[in-house]
């Protein structure tokens, strides 16, 4: 898929960690799509109300609202939104939480960038139906 096609697609990331996030936001960038970033599930919420947004990224443990808590009320505005969960924690309960929630993948942290990239292309293709093979 062309660069200019694939920055037609915004990708929402949720992390309270700034490094995790701006890091996140680099691999999004990187794969030629639009990143929209949040601190906060809150911030998150704010940003969809006025943004289409076609997939999130969104870290689990954040104050106030959890990665999963976030996708429910981001799931009430946009109900298809696919998400991908980051999580230092990938316990087997995180993980039955997620599927339940029908996140498409658990990414776990430190992040690896490779499977970011790969994980999110992957989504994309699949949700989207088009292919978006790397850069």
């Amino acid at each position: 898929m062309a660069l200019a096609a694939k920055q037609e697609y915004s990708i929402l990331i949720a992390d309270d960690d700034s490094p995790c996030r701006e890091t996140l936001r680099e691999i999004v960038e990187g794969e030629g799509f639009r990143a929209l970033v949040a601190s906060s599930g809150e911030e998150a919420l704010d940003l969809i109300r006025f943004t289409k947004v076609h997939l999130a990224m969104l870290d689990m443990h954040m104050p106030c609202l959890s990665g999963l808590e976030t996708l429910h009320l981001l799931r009430q505005i946009h109900a298809l939104i696919p998400a991908i969960l980051v999580t230092g924690d990938p316990t087997e309960a995180i993980l039955r939480q997620a599927q339940q929630a029908a996140v498409f993948s658990v990414i776990p942290k430190p992040i690896n960038r490779r499977m970011v990239a790969y994980t999110l292309v992957r989504a994309m293709s699949r949700y989207y139906e088009t292919p978006m093979g790397g850069n």
